[in-house]
């Protein structure tokens, strides 16, 4: 983490809408521009102009109304700044284990007037104010790791004044982790403290000594779901 990447200018946005109007490649826009082609792709995807009030031969992407959305979404951005009070809350959520959509549902669901959305989040999260902060540390991606595991289990055995029977993790990946941790403070797993998680992912097929892990069944949930949505 901590990488910067600059904007793209209004100058670099007048020559993607010339090449894109002559049908020049994506890749050949970013070697010239000395860009990404994921960033040009995302660039022309995110900005593309359409009105079903016109015709579809006058849908586009415009550099100059590019440049305008983008400046539009940086400044909704910066209502976390604009908003102490309202930034203290979602940070603090943030840490709490929230993620960016808990947080801007559950402010609608709350009806609270001044509110943000999960994208206005990120946003922040991923700005200089929340580089800063090291918020990125508490997304989901970035807790539910091995490396994660080890030292939230380090922290809770050295924190509790007795030994835990049993451990609890959120996923696999954790429990790896986990079993590191314990093993470093002198702990047999299962004799001394149980492990367990969620996912079953290969690798804990081939963990020694061997698991007991809670099977996600996403499809089945997913399909569950939808299901109860239609109904």
């Amino acid at each position: 983490m901590g990488a910067v990447y600059t904007q793209l200018s209004l100058k670099e946005r007048r020559r993607i809408e010339d090449w894109w109007h002559a049908k020049v490649p994506v890749r050949e826009m970013a070697r010239v521009l000395k860009r990404h082609k994921s960033t040009i792709f995302r660039e022309i995807k995110r900005n593309f102009w359409a009105d079903d009030a016109f015709p579809k031969k006058y849908a586009g992407y415009f550099g100059h109304a590019a440049q305008l959305q983008t400046d539009k979404r940086r400044s909704v951005q910066r209502k976390l700044i604009r908003h102490p009070d309202l930034c203290k809350t979602v940070v603090a959520k943030v840490k709490l284990g929230w993620t960016p959509e808990q947080i801007g549902n559950r402010m609608i669901y709350e009806g609270a007037k001044l509110r943000v959305c999960q994208e206005t989040i990120y946003r922040y999260i991923y700005s200089k104010e929340g580089m800063d902060q090291e918020l990125w540390w508490y997304l989901p991606e970035h807790r539910m790791t091995a490396e994660k595991g080890d030292e939230a289990a380090e922290t809770l055995l050295s924190a509790t004044p007795t030994r835990p029977e049993v451990i609890i993790c959120v996923n696999d990946l954790v429990v790896v982790g986990a079993i590191h941790a314990c093993r470093k403070a002198g702990h047999r797993i299962p004799d001394d403290i149980s492990i367990t998680g969620y996912n079953d992912i290969p690798l804990i097929d081939i963990n020694d000594p061997p698991l007991t892990i809670v099977r996600m069944h996403l499809y089945e949930i997913g399909l569950a779901a939808g299901q109860l949505m239609l109904d």
